[in-house]
């Protein structure tokens, strides 16, 4: 099982689901780094408040692409690989491109996750749990099928600097959010972002009323796991959130990951949500 970086897993759950991971690029002015190898987001916020700037990034490369997949060219192993979506990255295509050049495509399962963080978290926990169960990649790849239109991915955004940096709104909504302290909800449908309700007021606030506006959601979700996912936030807020999911008497796991760098180049520090799969 392999995920590219967006996937935001902690690196114990990355070992304890034996995953492997491909990072993705982040570029500082001329220069580039590997997402989750060189470079932590809290340098890259560090770099991009000082230089008022955004931070780039991009796709896997063809030759990085092309190593992780000659691991089971000449070999009985087959592979189930997930990217970011499609409509946020070009991976997913440089991977097709390498299957095909590698002559591999009868071996290997990519999987557009339609998604980004631990949405395609998500998935890829279920694959790899499938994986260790013995089960094979069609009737791994039938299944992941089956969720991924059941997977919910919301964030609530602390700061409309980073995306109104990125293009991601304009200067007007970022200064009436600063000025009005207004926190936009991200949600991800179809493999596009898009603004939801918008809340007002202190983070600590926004983010539990966010929580709770999804409760009656979160009581029917998958049993087997949720996900609170941050880029950055203050450790009680965290624990308060964490804490209400623990009341809910609902989930067999809560998981709290932080996110890695490319998502944290475009939401900024504070984001936080949580993701898990509908019934």
């Amino acid at each position: 099982i392999v995920a590219d970086s967006t996937c935001d897993l902690s690196k114990d759950l990355v070992e304890k689901y034996d995953i492997q991971i491909a990072p993705l690029h982040i570029v500082l002015d001329e220069k580039e780094y590997f997402d989750g190898v060189d470079i932590t987001p809290d340098e890259i916020y560090a770099w991009a408040d000082s230089n008022e700037k955004m931070p780039k990034t991009s796709a896997i490369g063809f030759e990085e692409a092309e190593k992780i997949m000659a691991q089971i060219k000449d070999t009985d192993d087959e592979m189930i690989l997930f990217t970011i979506s499609g409509k946020m990255s070009t991976t997913v295509n440089v991977f097709r491109m390498v299957a095909e050049e590698l002559e591999i495509e009868n071996k290997v399962s990519i999987i557009d996750s339609e998604n980004l963080s631990t949405g395609i978290g998500l998935m890829v926990l279920k694959a790899s749990t499938m994986a260790q169960e013995g089960k094979s990649r069609e009737e791994i790849c039938v299944a992941i099928n089956d969720v991924k239109d059941r997977v919910r991915a919301s964030f609530v955004v602390d700061t409309l600097t980073y995306l109104h940096r990125g293009g991601r709104c304009s200067s007007v909504e970022a200064l009436a959010g600063g000025v009005l302290k207004l926190h936009p909800k991200i949600v991800v449908e179809k493999g596009s972002m898009g603004a939801d309700k918008k809340y007002r007021g202190k983070m600590h606030k926004v983010i539990l009323d966010y929580v709770k506006d999804m409760e009656e959601d979160l009581k029917k979700a998958d049993k087997a796991r949720v996900f609170i996912t941050h880029s950055g936030c203050n450790q009680a807020v965290i624990d308060g959130v964490h804490t209400y999911l623990e009341e809910l008497n609902h989930f067999d796991e809560i998981f709290v990951t932080r996110a890695g760098g490319v998502i944290s180049s475009h939401c900024g520090p504070g984001t936080l949500g949580v993701l898990y799969i509908a019934e």
